[in-house]
């Protein structure tokens, strides 16, 4: 009998610096759900990557006096160190500056534009360069981007537009009748009310004021913005082509069972995602979950705030296992967790050392002790073993 296929995808990571701890716990999340459906009997799929192009690479690049390319090289190698070093299963690790992947984007925003989904126009507004994003007057919050809290600027470029609109009821109709797609519940919440009923603006998808990015095959001024290239790689990566050559896998893994993403983003993939996937005539994922932060302490991992604790320096004390157990133990699905180094400490010695280790312990040595250290029948069952079993099964 085939095995069930089950495909689960990460955010892919954006390349303008070194991971942090708080990044790494999603590939770890993914990578134990990965496993777990594997030892359940599942064909799993699971792909992450990175996120490569953009005005802040650009600007980043230039500061490094490299090309962006050497620049995002060198990053997303990085990225995928990291990856490797946490010991995580992916089959595929995704650049949006592959080949493949570019060429799929540039055929996605032209079917788009020839069927009337993207028109062109101009975009003004207060904008945010770090986030990347437009505002309008009322959205910022104290005259500061509401996402970051640093300075904006005014900005008018010509820019091409997706109409988002057209397909919001379709959306609306969707998310009211898969309740399972936007998990958990509190983020459905926000979606709807915060952005879904009040009405969708077109989304602005290309952009003339840098030129790090896939350009617009009929109008190479443009480049794709973020969305359209940065979402469509959980298809692309299967080797979807829009003109009907796709790879076996794209019919076998897709939809995707879970696209598991931090919760800052669920915006992207539970609206502009959906809705390009409607425009395209293509299945929605399964399930969108947006998964809640890592805190130092109690506040939010930045790089300017210099509280950034990375993957790399907790294994290098206390090791691959014990940081994957620790990121895991602290995250409930629904609230953020907190990461300290002593909570670690703690954390490594009561539970790691004194009542796991302590376990193994005790039972190699009464292994030793009255079965001179070796088990020859596991499968002995007595009477007096039920109820344990019972408990544990409960």
């Amino acid at each position: 009998m085939a095995k069930k296929p089950y495909y689960i995808t990460t955010a892919i990571a954006y390349t303008s610096g070194k991971p942090h701890i708080g990044n790494t716990y999603e590939i770890v999340l993914a990578d134990s759900i990965a496993r777990f459906k594997r030892a359940q009997g599942y064909d799993v799929r699971f792909q992450t990557g990175t996120d490569e192009h953009g005005q802040k690479v650009e600007i980043k690049a230039a500061e490094a006096g490299v090309t962006p390319k050497e620049y995002v090289d060198g990053v997303a190698g990085e990225i995928k160190r990291i990856w490797d070093l946490m010991d995580t299963s992916y089959d595929r690790f995704i650049r949006t500056t592959d080949a493949d992947h570019e060429a799929q984007v540039q055929k996605i925003f032209k079917k788009l534009y020839d069927q009337g989904d993207i028109y062109k126009g101009y975009y003004e507004g207060k904008y945010c360069t770090p986030c990347e994003s437009f505002f309008t007057e009322s959205q910022l919050v104290d005259g500061k981007c509401p996402d970051c809290g640093r300075e904006v600027i005014d900005a008018k470029e010509e820019a091409y537009f997706f109409k988002m609109s057209k397909y919001a009821d379709r959306l609306i109709e969707h998310i009211n009748t898969h309740p399972e797609f936007i998990q958990p519940e509190s983020r459905k919440n926000e979606i709807m009310n915060n952005f879904l009923l009040p009405g969708l603006q077109d989304l602005c998808v290309s952009r003339t004021s840098f030129t790090w990015g896939i350009p617009v095959t009929f109008d190479p001024k443009h480049v794709i913005y973020v969305w359209i290239d940065a979402l469509s790689n959980y298809i692309t990566g299967l080797g979807f082509d829009l003109d009907g050559n796709s790879d076996p896998m794209v019919e076998k893994y897709w939809p995707a069972d879970l696209h598991l993403i931090g919760k800052d983003i669920i915006r992207f993939h539970t609206i502009y995602w959906p809705i390009m996937l409607m425009a395209l005539d293509i299945p929605l994922p399964k399930q969108v979950f947006g998964h809640p932060w890592l805190l130092v302490g109690e506040g939010k991992m930045s790089k300017s705030k210099g509280n950034v604790i990375y993957a790399d320096d907790l294994v290098d004390y206390f090791g691959v296992d014990a940081v994957r157990y620790f990121v895991l133990h602290e995250m409930p699905f629904d609230n953020d967790g907190s990461i300290t180094w002593e909570l670690m400490v703690e954390r490594m010695n009561s539970d790691l050392a004194n009542i796991l280790g302590n376990l193994v312990n005790r039972t190699i040595s009464m292994t030793n002790k009255y079965f001179g250290g070796v088990v020859t029948n596991p499968g002995v069952n007595e009477p007096v073993d039920e109820e344990l079993k019972r408990v544990a099964l409960e």
